[in-house]
């Protein structure tokens, strides 16, 4: 499987869980619980759509395909290290679960820090 079908596949993850939070979890959380849910929704989904135009700058040819794989692998740690803790804390009330948030957070950063440089490089040939 490939990153356009796991981006996919992500972003569908991120309504589906959306919509369990809003219905399903919202009488069993307090407001705090909700928005660190909400949160790591927001996160997730927005990162896999990020996948997802990482890999059309891939099929275009503004990335090279190592690139491309790089940028959405780091994504893809990040969405499972910032998102998965945040679902867990929101669930669970384990604030340890909260020291794993920022590896996630790091490795958005890497990703989108690791894509702007590869992209300016490009820009100078």
């Amino acid at each position: 499987m490939g990153y356009p079908s796991i981006s996919a596949l992500l972003m569908m993850l991120a309504v589906i869980l959306g919509a369990f939070g809003a219905h399903g979890l919202k009488s069993h959380l307090d407001a705090y619980s909700m928005g660190i849910w909400e949160k790591a929704v927001f996160y997730h989904f927005i990162h896999a759509m990020g996948m997802l135009i990482v890999c059309v700058m891939g099929k275009v040819e503004m990335l090279a395909a190592t690139t491309a794989a790089r940028v959405n692998q780091l994504l893809i740690v990040g969405i499972l290290l910032f998102s998965g803790s945040l679902y867990l804390l929101a669930v669970s009330g384990v604030r340890t679960l909260g020291a794993i948030t920022p590896l996630g957070g790091v490795s958005f950063i890497a990703a989108w820090l690791y894509l702007a440089i590869r992209l300016a490089r490009s820009e100078g040939k």
